[in-house]
């Protein structure tokens, strides 16, 4: 028996070693659930790689005495994993979407932008305000909040609530709301309790007309080197194609504005009847002046379809402005992302009717300039 035990350990020593792909992090629980949730997604494509995931702290983790917006950096929590990925540390990084700059560094690009959670805002209470909502808490009650964005807008809605900077992960703020009697509210993610498993927690959810959400809120984007081939092929396989049209529309906004966590800017993204509705909104520090426009793009147009590989000559076909500008674009995007670009419009476009109207739009002379940097 041991003769055979030897012969079986020596065979498995002997075989073929999985190869690993290391996966960043920060080493906060909800980042290690979200990228759980992307290996696990790449794992079901790809059985026989096996996935190691390198977890750690960043600016943004370490500095938590002082309000996002007063740090002064736009890379809070990336420039650590973006130098991880740089030296080769690890081969591709899990991010929330909202929390990665509109341009990145040279040589990195979102190789994938996975499907999105419930992006809106969330209000958790303390113990002994459940059952309230922001519009019956008392005179003066104070709610926490680390967004400016979600400041100025709520200042503008309720104002007789105040409303102070609460930092930390998820753990720490709600520990925070609970445990002191500082605050009778705090503002969190919706997606971010949702994946915590904490819903139960959640005791109002702020719509559009309330509190616009933050540019690709709720999505997680995975970051590779920009000219790894095969990585973009790996995680290429996990776009989701409204989210990705919904998040390049929201960042080419942000980045026109060139806004960050010292700006007070909020989107509402939405695909309804073929057509991709975006409004944007800019407020004042303490939420007294705003400006929004809502956007809408569309349009049906005329336009060469490239054809993929073995497929044999390009088609004209009638598209939206949406998927005309991507196909246009689609050069500029390493090859297996072209591909992936091609197949998600056409399969989009295959769902959509077969009525649209010519409205040109602004947000489109907007994507223009911020396609390469956004997708």
């Amino acid at each position: 028996m041991s003769g055979n035990g030897n012969g079986a350990a020596t065979a498995e020593e002997n075989g073929p070693k999985m190869r690993v792909i290391r996966v960043g992090t920060r080493k906060s629980q909800l980042a290690r659930i979200q990228t759980d949730s992307v290996v696990a997604m790449l794992r079901a494509f790809y059985p026989g790689l096996q996935f190691e995931i390198v977890a750690m702290s960043t600016t943004g983790d370490k500095i938590l005495d002082t309000a996002l917006s007063k740090i002064g950096e736009k890379s809070l929590f990336t420039k650590e994993l973006e130098h991880a990925l740089e030296k080769n540390e690890v081969d591709l990084v899990v991010h929330s979407l909202k929390d990665l700059p509109t341009v990145l560094p040279p040589g990195f690009t979102i190789g994938a932008i996975c499907k999105r959670e419930n992006p809106y805002d969330a209000v958790v209470f303390h113990p002994k305000f459940v059952g309230k909502t922001l519009e019956t808490l008392p005179e003066k009650s104070v709610v926490g909040t680390s967004s400016l964005r979600r400041a100025a807008q709520l200042q503008r809605k309720f104002p007789h609530l105040e409303f102070k900077s609460i930092r930390g992960n998820l753990n720490t703020r709600l520990r925070k709301l609970d445990e002191l009697q500082e605050f009778s509210a705090i503002i969190l993610a919706a997606a971010g309790l949702q994946r915590m498993g904490w819903q139960h927690r959640v005791g109002q959810i702020l719509h559009p007309e309330e509190c616009m959400y933050a540019v690709g809120q709720g999505a997680l984007g995975v970051e590779v080197r920009a000219k790894d081939q095969d990585m973009l092929d790996l995680v290429g396989v996990l776009h989701d194609p409204e989210t990705l049209l919904r998040c390049i529309a929201e960042r080419a906004f942000l980045r026109h504005l060139e806004g960050g966590c010292s700006v007070p800017v909020a989107v509402h993204t939405a695909m309804k009847d073929g057509q991709l509705y975006l409004t944007g909104g800019v407020w004042s520090l303490d939420g007294s002046d705003s400006m929004q426009e809502t956007m809408q793009a569309t349009i049906r147009v005329t336009a060469q379809v490239p054809k993929l590989e073995g497929e044999g000559e390009g088609e004209k076909t009638d598209l939206p402005v949406t998927s005309s500008f991507l196909l246009t674009r689609s050069h500029l995007l390493p090859s297996p992302s072209r591909k992936m670009a091609l197949r998600m419009i056409r399969s989009w476009w295959g769902s959509l009717p077969g009525t649209f109207h010519e409205k040109p739009s602004w947000l489109l002379r907007t994507w223009a300039s911020a396609w390469p940097v956004c997708c």
